[in-house]
């Protein structure tokens, strides 16, 4: 399997019609992307795919969707707005703005983090390792202030301290505070879990690597409440499941990793976190986070609210704050890890190259692919083959240029399968179907292609 850059990646992106630049005819808008019309059917098909092993099939889990504004207080009590703030450091001698633990983390290709280190540590490792910077060359930084995440706005006509309310940073607060309403309605007892799927806002420093770290990005996030003292049992389960999950997806196994936080990176509400990483071009990253939050959040919120956050237990009758376990990973960022794990670029015998995106069938845009063979002798037949099969799979219909230029156009974009009608179609209802990775080319009655392609997409 041929390797990408991610510019390549990035510039075949754009070509296909998966992400184009935001806001582009003006300029564009830093770190702003906007999904096209294939990018837009791969990211469904990731987050249905999600929702369907977490949520759907699930025995414990039951899902949310609550509102990206919400009362400012949330984020007062969750300490957010005192300390959800990344460490800034200027170059002296170009004046480019850098986060700390970033410049870290990119120095060492992703072997040390920065995460819980103090403001002194950062600076003291950057010194003792002589840690240029990236953009002039130089080793002179200011010192590290703090810059909070947060993006601020206004609610209401009057615009003053009042009326400030946040886009929200992470989509898991709804799910806390919503969590004494979700338990009463749905009578779940422990262990259950709360899996939403969401817009998320953080005014990144230095956002980039694509798609990678943006500003605005979504959330696919399982809060797991469970009883003190199983938290472990549990976060170990959830650390399995998330690397299973992320093999199904098409994610190539050999560039994952787990990376367990040691107790110096731990947060301070956290027993036990580990990273899964995949190996970017540009070295390992963070992918999915999965950790034991404890029972910080609602404690918070209960003493804040001043509303009861216990729960009571239906077996022992004692009353206790419940503990969590967080899988959190960004809908971007596993697209990207699916994207370079499925781009291929085949030799075949007669030295031609071939681009071929080897998506799982259940996450590619488009399942099917419809061609007539001669358009003017075939397309009233494909069109009936199109409209039969839109009605059950995610389908496009292609007619231009030569069938062999379409196939192509077709591998290019991840179809896995495609169907070309000609004129054993017309005569005896069979059509010739095409198999993405393997080129092979299949005859069946036109009565069992939905069954066919069925057993194909399943997941």
């Amino acid at each position: 399997m041929s390797k990408i850059n991610l510019d390549q990646l990035a510039s075949f992106l754009k070509d296909q019609g998966f992400v184009y630049q935001g806001s582009e005819i003006y300029g564009g808008l830093a770190n702003s992307w906007d999904f096209g019309p294939l990018g837009v059917l791969l990211r469904k098909n990731i987050k249905d795919s999600w929702w369907k092993k977490i949520v759907t099939e699930s025995r414990y889990n039951v899902g949310l969707d609550s509102a990206i504004l919400m009362n400012p207080d949330i984020w007062v009590a969750t300490g957010h707005v005192g300390g959800f703030s990344d460490p800034l450091i200027d170059c002296k001698n170009c004046h480019s703005r850098f986060r700390a633990d970033k410049l870290i983390e990119d120095f060492t290709h992703g072997e040390v983090t920065g995460d819980g280190m103090s403001n002194e540590a950062l600076v003291e490792y950057i010194k003792e390792h002589k840690i240029a910077c990236p953009d002039c060359g130089s080793h002179d930084f200011t010192n590290i202030r703090q810059f909070n995440l947060m993006f601020k706005t206004h609610m209401g006509v009057v615009e003053d301290r009042l009326s400030t309310v946040y886009l929200r940073p992470e989509t898991a607060q709804g799910i806390f505070v919503n969590f004494k309403n979700i338990q009463r309605t749905t009578r779940k007892k422990l262990p259950f879990g709360v899996g939403q799927i969401g817009k998320a806002f953080r005014n990144e420093i230095t956002p980039g690597n694509f798609i990678f770290r943006l500003r605005e990005f979504e959330q696919m996030e399982l809060e797991f409440f469970c009883k003190p003292g199983t938290e472990i049992d549990w976060f170990q389960y959830w650390r399995k499941y998330c690397m299973d999950f992320l093999v199904s997806m098409g994610v190539n196994k050999d560039e994952l990793r787990y990376r367990d936080h040691d107790q110096s990176e731990l947060s301070f509400y956290s027993n036990a976190t580990t990273d899964i990483e995949y190996n970017f071009p540009w070295g390992f990253g963070e992918l999915w986070g999965i950790a034991s939050r404890t029972n910080y959040d609602l404690t918070r919120h209960m003493e804040h609210s001043k509303v009861n956050m216990e729960y009571l237990d239906p077996e022992t009758n004692e009353r206790y704050i419940p503990y969590v376990v967080e899988p959190s990973v960004g809908v971007e960022r596993m697209m990207l890890a699916i994207l370079f794990s499925a781009y291929d670029e085949e030799v075949l015998p007669n030295g031609d190259t071939r681009q071929v995106l080897r998506l799982k069938p259940h996450l590619a845009p488009y399942q099917v692919a419809v061609l007539p063979l001669i358009k003017k002798l075939h397309q009233e037949k494909a069109y009936e083959v199109f409209d039969m099969l839109a009605k059950k799979f995610s389908c496009v219909y292609d007619e231009s240029q030569a069938i062999g230029k379409r196939y192509r156009r077709q591998d290019a974009i991840g179809t896995p399968f495609v169907i070309c009608v000609d004129d054993e179609t017309l005569n005896n209802n069979t059509v010739t179907v095409r198999l993405r990775d393997s080129m092979e080319q299949i005859t069946l009655k036109l009565e069992d292609v939905v069954d066919y392609i069925n057993k194909g997409i399943e997941f």
